[in-house]
């Protein structure tokens, strides 16, 4: 999972990863609970697709993952959403570059999948 991100950058630059990614996943957290009810059954389990990748790339779990799979959904609702459809290929267009950015150090991913680092004791 390592070769997936290229670094997990730290203060500000990590700062900035993490509000991008809460500016991007929280629209489609609240479109995703807000549009179960009126809404027909395959275009409900989109929103659910979309609220789920939002959740992921929210707490940086699989992060490249996620932010392609919100780009995909986020297209595909923008095709079946006429009205709000400058609004699905922001939030699309935003999982795209945090798919290739990364998820920065405050993040579950570089927890998991960062550098370690090793120390070896003196004899």
């Amino acid at each position: 999972m390592q070769r997936l991100f290229s670094t997990f950058p730290d203060g500000l630059p990590g700062a900035g990863l993490a509000f991008l990614r809460a500016v991007t996943a929280i629209p489609p957290v609240q479109h995703g609970i807000a549009g179960l009810w009126p809404v027909s059954q395959p275009l409900a389990i989109v929103h659910v697709a979309a609220a789920g990748a939002a959740a992921l790339l929210l707490v940086g779990l699989w992060t490249p993952v996620a932010g392609v799979l919100m780009a995909v959904v986020e297209l595909s609702l923008a095709v079946l959403h006429p009205g709000d459809r400058w609004m699905h290929m922001l939030v699309g267009a935003l999982g795209i570059v945090l798919a290739m950015l990364g998820p920065g150090a405050w993040s579950i991913d570089a927890r998991l999948f960062g550098r370690k680092r090793i120390q070896i004791p003196q004899r």
